[in-house]
């Protein structure tokens, strides 16, 4: 799909410095704590690509310029993280990895994909809204959903506002 490929071991510091390029836009709409919050670490994202839940949209010479690595929640996928260098926005990579992520989650029997998102933020939870996801009410929230967002809060992420959101796989649109 759309160029993308497992992340290998020599992707992984490229995709921290994807993330502090990515984290950076946040900075321009005062939310300065994000752009300076260090990107996941080697050893995290090493375990999503040990697993075969982390992809990359390289660009002609192979270097990645987009990366997902996807988690699994109470049976569901879980988007842990998707990033885009700001280089290469409106070019649609995030949406092909995230087609990537659903086109995975349904061949290993999923039924749904969750992420957390702030919710104001234009690339944010508006965007996925758009592909898609739909925001949760806190009773629908499930145990690790809830637990993900107990983490987000002590890490200070509820400065700004902040929420859970789905998408059903069967009613998923590609493209």
């Amino acid at each position: 799909m759309r160029n993308i490929r497992s992340a290998t071991e020599a992707d992984l510091p490229v995709l921290q410095e994807i993330e502090r390029a990515a984290g950076k836009p946040f900075a321009d709409i005062g939310m300065q704590a994000v752009a300076d919050d260090d990107p996941p670490a080697l050893s995290t994202l090493r375990e999503f690509q040990q697993a075969g839940r982390a992809w990359v949209h390289p660009n002609a010479e192979d270097r990645p310029i987009g990366y997902l690595v996807l988690g699994l929640v109470d049976g569901n996928a879980h988007i842990d993280q998707v990033s885009v260098d700001p280089e290469f926005l409106g070019q649609r990579l995030g949406k092909g990895l995230i087609d990537h992520a659903v086109h995975w989650s349904k061949n290993h029997g999923l039924q749904a994909i969750t992420l957390t998102t702030f919710t104001e933020v234009p690339w944010n939870g508006p965007y996925y809204e758009r592909l898609g996801f739909r925001y949760l009410t806190l009773a629908e929230e499930t145990p690790g959903l809830r637990e993900l967002r107990a983490a987000e809060s002590a890490h200070g992420l509820d400065r700004w506002p902040r929420a859970c959101m789905r998408a059903e796989l069967a009613d998923w649109n590609f493209g």
